[in-house]
């Protein structure tokens, strides 16, 4: 960082990124980003979501955030996405994966049912 424009543009992208991942009523998609997580790729699958939600038009409508440990660490990177009274939870998750979910989950109201807990192979 060399002046003072360049820290306010800094400060303005992370403004947006902060707003992306906090809208109230919204969709949520909750990443668990405890040390098991960020050990099996959560972190990558996090800004794939942030980047899809935001490039597909639809972060006026889905936020992102990131989480603490969901419980279910042989299923990590898991992600869940809360809509309303409906929670459908992905696991072993991947930045293709997450691409996936944002096209079809988020954007066409379709759960991609092979990317669940409940098609999971234990």
């Amino acid at each position: 960082m060399k002046s003072l424009e360049e820290l306010a543009r800094i400060r303005e992208q992370t403004k947006a990124k902060i707003a992306l991942r906090e809208k109230e009523g919204a969709v949520r998609v909750v990443v668990g980003m405890a040390t098991c997580g960020i050990a099996a790729g959560a972190r990558p699958v996090l800004s794939t979501f942030v980047e899809e939600v935001n490039g597909s038009g639809i972060g006026d409508k889905v936020s992102v955030e990131q989480t603490g440990c969901i419980g279910i660490c042989q299923y990590e990177p898991v992600v869940e996405i809360f809509d309303g009274d409906q929670k459908t939870t992905y696991v072993k998750m991947t930045s293709d994966k997450a691409k996936r979910v944002v096209a079809e989950h988020l954007v066409k109201g379709n759960v991609v049912t092979e990317y669940t807990i409940g098609a999971a192979k234990v």
